[in-house]
């Protein structure tokens, strides 16, 4: 799929390092990141009420809107009333070829930026979920499907591509299911597919890779599901999230990249 034709549907664009050089550098600025990520998530926004969530000054988000408006991130949205110009998000999703981004450095280092993004994402939504456990804001219902799970299987490229599409492919189908249904809350899902180099021989690794709890004993490296024991989560979404249906995270795996 284009540029042009995702543009279109207004759910996905497809960045070209080449084409899109100036897009991706603007892209990178961690603020800006941060404010399409709000936009996506919570739905349009003024400068002001963006800067209230961000900690920002309202000069700071308007400028930084500016300039994600500039290369078709962002645009203005239908104004409540004539005060203050509203911005909405243009696609729900923007996406890269991981080949492609990883012949120049620039792409490189926007694919880098993007996922410390997502990583960021993820740690101030385990933060909230937290919070909203501890303080019963959701149903007994969602106790069990809440959680972390920690997996390293052995798998063939091909076999990296077709996990990746499957699981796209039942999310959608779910959330199209979902959509009506006045149950349905906004939950974070965030997926990596990281391949490791084996260890040289006779060097031991030098970071820990076998997961948060150390597990050694599996073959294909560590498995940790880490469920919810608390009593409860929250309808509210992270306030700083930079991914989830329509905020900044990111799929990059064997495929095309993206970022919510």
């Amino acid at each position: 799929m284009t540029t042009e034709e995702t543009r279109r549907d207004g759910t996905r664009r497809v960045l070209d390092p080449e084409r899109d050089a100036a897009a991706l550098k603007a892209l990178t600025h961690p603020l800006r990141i941060r404010l399409l990520g709000l936009l996506r998530q919570h739905g349009p926004a003024t400068a002001s009420e963006l800067a209230a969530r961000t900690g920002e000054s309202s000069a700071s988000t308007s400028y930084h809107l500016r300039v994600l408006a500039k290369y078709a991130f962002v645009a203005e949205a239908v104004h409540r009333d004539g005060r203050e110009r509203r911005w909405r998000a243009e696609h729900l999703v923007t996406s890269w070829s991981n080949e492609a981004m990883g012949a120049s450095s620039e792409g490189r280092a926007a694919v880098a930026a993007m996922r410390r993004r997502q990583v960021e994402h993820l740690a101030a939504s385990l933060d909230q979920h937290e919070a909203d456990v501890e303080a019963g804001r959701l149903g007994q219902e969602w106790r069990e499907p809440s959680g972390i799970t920690d997996l390293l299987p052995r798998l063939t490229p091909e076999s990296a591509v077709e996990l990746q599409r499957v699981y796209e492919e039942r999310l959608a189908e779910l959330t199209a299911q979902d959509a009506e249904d006045p149950r349905a809350l906004q939950v974070v899902v965030l997926t990596a597919t990281l391949p490791l180099a084996p260890e040289a021989a006779g060097t031991g690794p030098t970071e820990d890779t076998t997961g948060p709890l150390g597990d050694t004993t599996r073959d294909a490296g560590s498995t940790v599901d880490a469920k919810d024991t608390g009593p409860a989560e929250s309808t509210e979404p992270a306030p700083d999230a930079g991914s989830a249906p329509g905020a900044g995270a990111a799929e990059d795996g064997p495929g095309p990249g993206s970022t919510r």
